[in-house]
């Protein structure tokens, strides 16, 4: 048994919970590490790890892996004998961009989506 990676387990599962528990008490940062007596950097250092490992893991998962909760699934949009892109579902709405997409007008819809949610 490695107990390193046992330790390292151990160590994200407990602050996985300590940003479940910021999450639901719903309070900033600052107040949450003052009330934990943990620094901000300390705070930020683990909030990054945790992302990294989520990440990993969906990774090694593949594309038929859970998308966690607040996350969206981007697939390629590919259909025979047409150029490659990207379809975006929002709220109903399907974007559908290829390398041909105007960058400004792409950019324009997604800002007045996000206006909208």
């Amino acid at each position: 048994m490695d107990t390193r990676k046992v330790v390292a387990e151990y160590r994200m599962a407990q602050w996985a919970g300590l940003m479940q528990t910021k999450k639901s008490q719903g309070q900033t940062v600052a107040d949450f590490c003052q009330t934990e007596g943990i620094s901000k950097n300390t705070y930020f250092y683990w909030q990054r790890k945790l992302r990294e490992a989520a990440c990993t893991q969906l990774a090694t998962q593949g594309a038929e892996a859970d998308v966690p909760n607040g996350w969206a699934r981007l697939m390629p949009a590919r259909t025979p004998g047409t150029e490659s892109g990207v379809k975006i579902e929002v709220g109903g709405c399907l974007i559908t961009a290829t390398s041909e997409t105007d960058p400004e007008l792409l950019l324009k819809v997604c800002r007045a989506l996000k206006s909208l949610c």
